[in-house]
């Protein structure tokens, strides 16, 4: 069977992006580094010996990023994902306990610095439901983020525009001091995605 039209055409856009070759040439996995890159040099998110949390974190852009600006890093994803140099990995899925009790013998009693989230559901093509699913990952991740946040930590999370969004974002500006909206330039113009920055987590966050 031939390709699709479409995909021809998102295979010729993707191999003649700028950060694609850029990622490419700097040795990312992913072109998504490019959009944590400027998001932390921009707000001074990723400091030397910061702890962090990469949330699906597969292929691996956000943690080798993260690795190479000297942060420790402990990643997560369904998916498995090929080692990085200084990044604690664990395969599991997020939705269940045992996945969370992994990663809180990873963290042995230390508080993050900083969580950062790029966790996307498996998509249907129903749009409907793919936002429901994705609010939901990201849902699950704010309240991640206010557990294992040291005070004043940050949090910084992809999120779909759409229907849940308005309610999402009100919820952050109750756990933080502070909530931003980043739109980084690899990502993409037709593409709904914000990544939402909580800096300074409340020390009292009423549920």
């Amino acid at each position: 069977m031939k390709p699709a039209k479409t995909s021809k055409a998102w295979m010729r856009e993707h191999l003649n992006d700028p950060y694609v070759k850029l990622a490419k040439a700097q040795g990312y996995r992913s072109r998504a580094a490019f959009k944590l890159e400027e998001i932390s040099q921009k707000d001074g998110l990723i400091r030397h010996g910061c702890m962090l949390a990469d949330l699906g974190s597969t292929p691996g852009g956000w943690s080798q990023f993260a690795s190479r600006q000297g942060a420790q890093v402990i990643a997560l994803d369904l998916l498995p994902m090929d080692p990085i140099p200084g990044v604690h990995f664990i395969q599991g899925d997020f939705t269940e306990q045992i996945t969370l009790d992994e990663m809180e013998l990873a963290l042995k009693n230390r508080r993050l610095d900083l969580v950062i989230c790029d966790m996307a559901p498996n998509m249907s093509g129903v749009s409907s439901v793919d936002q429901a699913r994705s609010l939901y990952l990201c849902e699950l991740a704010l309240e991640f983020a206010r557990v294992w946040l040291r005070p004043e930590g940050n949090f910084l999370v992809k999120v779909f525009q759409g229907e849940g969004f308005s309610e999402y974002l009100a919820d952050m500006r109750l756990s933080f001091n502070q909530v931003l909206s980043r739109k980084p330039k690899a990502s993409r113009d037709r593409s709904n995605e914000v990544y939402l920055l909580g800096k300074g987590l409340k020390s009292l966050v009423e549920d």
